[in-house]
């Protein structure tokens, strides 16, 4: 449920309703707009009498909403969210490009990579330091070394870096982080998102490869449920029949999202496509639908790379790739 509230309204106003709503056993939370101010109500509200709500001087309207997903929900939130991960913006016109290797190798690898990256306008540094991989005997990254490289990255850059976690308990490892990623197997890892709920760091939630929208936007609840509203949700590819490409990207999802959540949304076209020579049409495709951002696979020796080389752009691709995305914006600016 929430609760539009009037122009005009004291503080003492809105703290009294506030006091009201908690006496009742709900979560309340205020969202102030540039134009309105929105109470949202969270739990069990089946003992709050609307129609006396709405009689109130204060109250504008009240409205119940439906989805299960509260916080994630833009009635609750009607602006868009500006995720801001150490200065780089993504959402509510922000677009933000993170790109790098699928696995850091070594340290001559990510900072070439970084160094390119950075040059060509990517705004934060990807990059695997713990590898889910379908293969236990593949490569399965370097872990706290390759979290210790990407802060070496860091320092030489000064991109915010972005790498995935894969268990809870490696948390403090991440305290340097600055955007943790939840992987497209881990979306449903429902301990792991509570954990990450009681964090502040900006959480990058990547899209199930078989889950629903609706199941992502779940999903994000779980991390918001927990105070952490840093979130930046990620449409990869999801699986379907086809076999010419890694998954299927649902482009669709960019405008279906951006109607349901305030959430800022990226696309992972490297993933969704599993081929290199794709991304770069799929990007640009991205940010005709409107997306916030992109995350991009770039490596310095894609041949060689130890995981995910097909779907890797060099760093000339990359670059290539962010000209031909910059013309696509200005050109639906106009």
């Amino acid at each position: 449920m929430v609760a539009i509230i009037k122009h005009g309204a004291t503080k003492e106003q809105l703290n009294s309703l506030t006091a009201f709503f908690r006496e009742k056993g709900v979560g309340v939370h205020i969202v102030e707009g540039d134009y309105q101010t929105i109470i949202g109500l969270i739990g069990d509200t089946s003992r709050i009498d609307i129609e006396m709500v709405q009689g109130l001087d204060i109250v504008e309207s009240v409205k119940r909403i439906s989805e299960p997903f509260k916080c994630a929900n833009r009635k609750f939130h009607p602006d868009d969210s500006v995720v801001d991960v150490s200065g780089a913006k993504v959402g509510g016109g922000h677009f933000g490009i993170i790109a790098g290797p699928c696995s850091v190798e070594s340290e001559a690898q990510i900072l070439e990579v970084a160094k390119a990256v950075k040059a060509s306008g990517a705004t934060m540094l990807r990059g695997g330091a713990f590898k889910p991989r379908t293969s236990p005997y593949d490569f399965q990254g370097l872990k706290a070394d390759g979290i210790e490289l990407l802060l070496e990255a860091k320092r030489e850059t000064g991109l915010p870096i972005v790498t995935e976690i894969m268990n809870a308990n490696h948390l403090p490892m991440f305290e340097e982080v600055d955007m943790i990623q939840v992987g497209a197997r881990n979306m449903q890892n429902f301990e792991l998102l509570k954990e990450l709920g009681r964090t502040n760091k900006p959480i990058l939630l990547k899209r199930g490869l078989a889950n629903t929208i609706k199941e992502l936007l779940m999903s994000a609840e779980y991390i918001m449920a927990g105070g952490n509203e840093n979130i930046i949700l990620c449409e990869r590819g999801v699986r379907t029949f086809e076999t010419q490409t890694r998954n299927t990207l649902d482009l669709s999802a960019v405008p279906v999202l951006h109607e349901l959540t305030h959430l800022p949304v990226v696309i992972d076209p490297s993933h969704a496509t599993g081929v290199s020579r794709l991304v770069p049409s799929m990007a640009q495709a991205a940010a005709a639908a409107g997306a916030d951002g992109l995350m991009i696979e770039v490596h310095n020796n894609p041949k060689a790379a130890l995981c995910d080389g097909a779907q890797s752009l060099t760093p000339e691709e990359f670059d290539s790739l962010c000209r031909k995305v910059a013309k696509v914006r200005d050109a639906i600016a106009e």
